[in-house]
């Protein structure tokens, strides 16, 4: 039978280390990620079909966390006067660094009867506005969650343009 000696200076030393560990592992635990925030940052028409538009758009994404960030991709939505008016996702591979910023292009797709609904009664209109929700996929890990919700609105002062044409 094998018996395994310690001398009791190094099973004190074990004692005190082991508590030490476990303390400072639980401080990292109590770190939470916080959500990035996301602006619209630009859109613009490409092209249109018979039955569909497509769109681009870029958005702005804001790490305001001390660590970096990796953006996987995203699926969104772009609201016109509260109406739905297009859909798309992209596909992205890049990290966000700490307290940093990056934009993300996203192709938007919306039908004809999307886009009619969404200009219908814009000559009465004094305002623009733009409203983009969907959900930023990032690569998770152990503490840090692998999607998150979002929602950005922007406003476009219609007035200085002829509305009667």
């Amino acid at each position: 039978m094998l018996t395994l000696r310690v001398s009791p200076f190094l099973a004190l030393r074990i004692g005190l280390l082991i508590p030490l560990l476990v303390l400072v592992g639980c401080a990292g635990l109590g770190k939470t990620l916080e959500p990035p925030r996301i602006n619209l940052s630009n859109v613009q028409f490409q092209e249109s079909k018979a039955l569909e538009t497509v769109l681009q758009i870029e958005l702005r994404v804001f790490n305001t966390n001390d660590i970096p960030i990796k953006v996987k991709g995203l699926d969104c939505d772009l609201e016109l006067n509260g109406k739905r008016f297009a859909t798309g996702v992209s596909s992205v591979d890049k990290e966000i660094p700490a307290f940093g910023t990056t934009t993300v292009p996203v192709t938007l797709y919306s039908s004809v009867v999307d886009l009619f609904r969404g200009i219908i009664g814009l000559q009465k209109k004094e305002k623009l506005k733009f409203g983009v929700s969907g959900r930023l996929h990032l690569e998770g890990g152990f503490l840090i969650p692998s999607t998150y919700p979002f929602r950005a609105e922007e406003e476009l002062a219609l007035e200085g343009f002829d509305k009667r044409k």
